[in-house]
């Protein structure tokens, strides 16, 4: 177990970068059948699979995070409301959402991203606070969510208000749609995973000497880069595919 308070975890560091990895790859070929460059089916097959993968694999190192940063500021501090921390992060990461809001309904006819991933990580970080300190319960909210995830999956309205908790409106096309139900559920899943994996900021499992590892070293900076290449890739491969088109 690591007895210091002031190291990250590489692995986590490194499953976030395979999780941001995956969604570029993703991503790359969804621009080109969104674009009429080269036809694929994104919806369904490895495409699917690795774009899914990704997400969930994102979402469930949002818990996991929270874990660690909470356990760390009572081990180094032992200070229990931190509310107002996670409130700032959570704050930062749904304005950036917005962004993403703004932006793609200026360059986009139809699919306007309303309540993406970074939409749900960023009220997640604030809903999940409450969770923190009771691991059993992140479990049993985790599973009820995901089990009324289900059960909503064909729920639909007349009117848009309800997007964010799963409930769309008729009719309804986005690029990028992550409700709170189920996905929320997905997030306290990562508590549940990261207060059990890391009690009191310390690994309870035996961990490899990878650390100074090529590959791992360049996952692990990626998955510490994770928000900026969220923000920047599509611009980027957009750009990169017209370029080459052009030519």
């Amino acid at each position: 177990m690591d007895k210091g308070h002031n190291k990250r975890f590489f692995e986590v560091d490194a499953f976030r970068g395979i999780a941001i990895f995956l969604m570029v790859i993703y991503h790359f070929f969804f621009d080109l059948d969104f674009f009429g460059i080269h036809e694929f089916n994104t919806h369904s097959g490895i495409l699917l699979i690795i774009g899914r993968t990704a997400a969930i694999l994102f979402i469930v190192l949002v818990g996991v995070s929270l874990t660690l940063s909470h356990s760390r500021a009572l081990s180094l501090h032992g200070t229990q409301n931190q509310f107002s921390h996670f409130l700032k992060r959570g704050a930062g990461i749904f304005a950036w959402g917005l962004v993403i809001t703004v932006v793609t309904a200026i360059a986009l006819e139809r699919g306007t991203i309303y309540f993406g991933i970074l939409h749900l990580i960023g009220v997640s970080i604030v809903l999940a606070y409450p969770f923190l300190k009771y691991r059993n319960f992140s479990l049993i909210a985790g599973i009820l969510s995901l089990f009324a995830g289900v059960i909503m999956d064909g729920a639909y309205a007349d009117f848009p208000w309800l997007l964010w908790l799963g409930i769309k409106p008729y009719g309804f096309y986005t690029l990028d749609y992550f409700p709170l139900i189920p996905w929320f559920g997905v997030v306290l899943m990562g508590v549940f995973t990261g207060s059990r994996l890391y009690p009191e900021y310390q690994r309870g499992f035996r961990m490899c000497d990878c650390e100074n590892n090529a590959v791992v070293g360049l996952l692990g900076y990626l998955g510490k880069k994770s928000l900026l290449i969220y923000l920047v890739h599509q611009p980027v491969i957009v750009g990169i595919l017209f370029l080459f088109a052009s030519i």
